[in-house]
């Protein structure tokens, strides 16, 4: 009966557009699937943009969506939603879509590639989007940004200053190692899913940290990595949709600006 359950949900799954589940007004951690999306020209549906929208998400959060018998409820958005399969967490969305929609090497090409790949997007996601939101809310998300305004200060100093660079400086080291391969990408000479991530990450904190930013694309030593998030936007799909409304701006979520958080390394 085990074996079933998985021809189901393919069979079910076929031509079935993809759902997004993720909180409205801001980029957040559905941005990595939205750009995923968008480059690969599928049809999905967005709870950012459409009526009641936000109902499904706090349906989800508080645990009132109903159980349907498969899928273990998720703990948080964004949640992909694809025939009978509900799944969370943004990387494990991203092997799921990588796989299906050309944003990985073909497993019979590389078969190893989705886990080299699946690395270099949680190292982005880890230095590069984590860390960023743990400078505005180091002590507790629970807490209001002004209630934590003197270690916000202090986390933000220590990572432009060490954090920072250090990522940066890792992406610039794979970018010219051979496994990058010719062209601007991460992996294998081709655009996969981590360079959607690590392009997403570096906008990200060049929005939250402009001086620190401007700082280490003067100074000349990341040039490949600013090449990457450069070659991404001017893909044609993606620049479309960053031209778009589908684009959220930068707000109160995970890529904040304070201009008092705002240092040079």
């Amino acid at each position: 009966m085990a074996s079933e359950a998985p021809a189901k949900r393919q069979k079910s799954a076929k031509d079935v557009p993809y759902s997004l589940v993720y909180w409205p007004g801001i980029p957040g951690r559905g941005e990595h699937v939205r750009l995923a999306l968008e480059e690969a020209g599928a049809e999905y549906s967005d709870t950012a943009f459409t009526d009641g929208g936000i109902d499904e998400v706090m349906a989800f959060v508080q645990g009132k969506a109903p159980d349907d018998g498969i899928n273990p409820p998720p703990c948080a958005p964004p949640i992909l939603k694809h025939g009978d399969l509900v799944i969370s967490q943004t990387p494990n969305i991203l092997q799921y879509l990588g796989t299906r929609l050309g944003l990985l090497p073909g497993a019979d090409e590389d078969p190893d590639a989705l886990y080299r790949v699946n690395a270099l997007a949680l190292t982005a996601l880890d230095g590069l989007s984590n860390e960023p939101h743990d400078c505005h809310h180091p002590i507790a998300t629970g807490l209001y940004y002004e209630d934590q305004k003197v270690e916000s200060k202090r986390k933000s100093e220590d990572y432009v200053k060490n954090r920072l660079p250090k990522f940066m400086s890792y992406f610039e080291r794979v970018l010219g190692s051979k496994a990058s391969g010719d062209g601007p990408w991460l992996y294998g000479g081709r655009l996969t899913y981590a360079d959607l991530v690590l392009f997403q990450c570096v906008d990200g904190v060049k929005f939250m940290f402009p001086k620190a930013m401007g700082k280490l694309e003067k100074d000349g030593k990341h040039e490949k990595v600013f090449a990457l998030h450069k070659a991404v936007a001017e893909r044609p799909k993606i620049k479309a949709y960053l031209e778009s409304p589908r684009r959220q701006k930068y707000s109160s979520g995970i890529y904040r600006y304070y201009e008092e958080l705002d240092v040079e390394p």
